[in-house]
């Protein structure tokens, strides 16, 4: 009973992932980010000719800088809306109408999202390769799809948090918040060293407190490495995955509970 029941539940989570990205591919968004991202490794291209034969370096610090910040504009707006707009448009109550428990919804929903992700991340880096390839810097190709790997499991990290905001919180505030944890997810050690040198207890304590309780995104930026060609250890993609699946989880888990008691009438 309890294995069928298991499988019933990984089916409605297939189900509503799904039905997220054929949602999240016909919003024209996606298209245009895609587009954009793909005309900026163009322009770096026509860049490259001014650098005194850096084409390679700056297409990858350009085209991956650019697919980072389009790939978190993705995470954040379509991650916060994915819960916000079906409380909008009232759908969520011919959803629970049916045999769906919210920790499914709400998964369901995450794993479309990334699904989304994960083809908008996939055709911006065939764009960066095909922009290496031009300029003769296949040689860079491998340690720019490193990096790519590492963007996704940020990205995917991103997502998670945006959907804990927006289980609570309103779409704007959600947004901004996400946004917050961004910046500071990337500043985390920065911080964390700050507040040792301030010497200050209360201050070092908050700046820790930082740095262990909000994610260290810091671990998934290899960004300015692959320009120079140098590709992540094993050890290093495997502690950045399983932190990224760790914290993910976690962050689920958080969803599930807080939309689980949400009230809807």
């Amino acid at each position: 009973m309890t294995s069928k029941t298991n499988n019933n539940s990984i089916l409605q989570i297939f189900s509503v992932a799904r039905n997220t990205f054929r949602e999240a591919v016909r919003d024209r968004v996606l298209y245009n980010l895609l587009i954009f991202v793909l005309l900026i490794v163009v322009a770096a291209v026509i860049l490259g000719d001014l650098t005194d034969g850096q084409e390679a370096r700056t297409i990858v610090n350009m085209g991956l800088s650019s697919m980072l910040f389009f790939g978190t504009f993705i995470a954040i707006f379509v991650g916060v809306g994915l819960v916000s707009k079906e409380i909008e448009k009232r759908t969520v109550y011919s959803i629970f109408s049916k045999p769906i428990s919210r920790s499914t919804f709400i998964i369901g929903k995450y794993f479309g999202l990334c699904l989304t992700l994960l083809v908008n991340i996939v055709g911006m880096g065939i764009g960066v390769t095909i922009a290496l390839l031009y300029v003769n810097g296949g040689s860079l190709i491998y340690a720019s799809w490193n990096a790519i790997f590492l963007i996704y499991f940020e990205l995917a990290i991103l997502t998670a948090v945006a959907i804990v905001f927006s289980s609570f919180s309103t779409p704007a505030l959600s947004a901004l918040l996400t946004f917050f944890v961004f910046i500071i997810g990337h500043l985390s050690v920065a911080l964390r060293d700050l507040g040792e040198n301030l010497g200050g207890t209360f201050t070092k304590y908050f700046f820790e407190a930082i740095y262990y309780i909000l994610p260290n995104l810091s671990h998934f930026s290899f960004i300015t490495d692959a320009s120079h060609g140098f590709n992540p250890n094993f050890s290093y993609l495997a502690t950045a995955i399983g932190y990224a699946i760790v914290y993910i989880a976690v962050l689920l888990i958080i969803s599930s509970v807080i939309f689980g008691r949400r009230n809807f009438k």
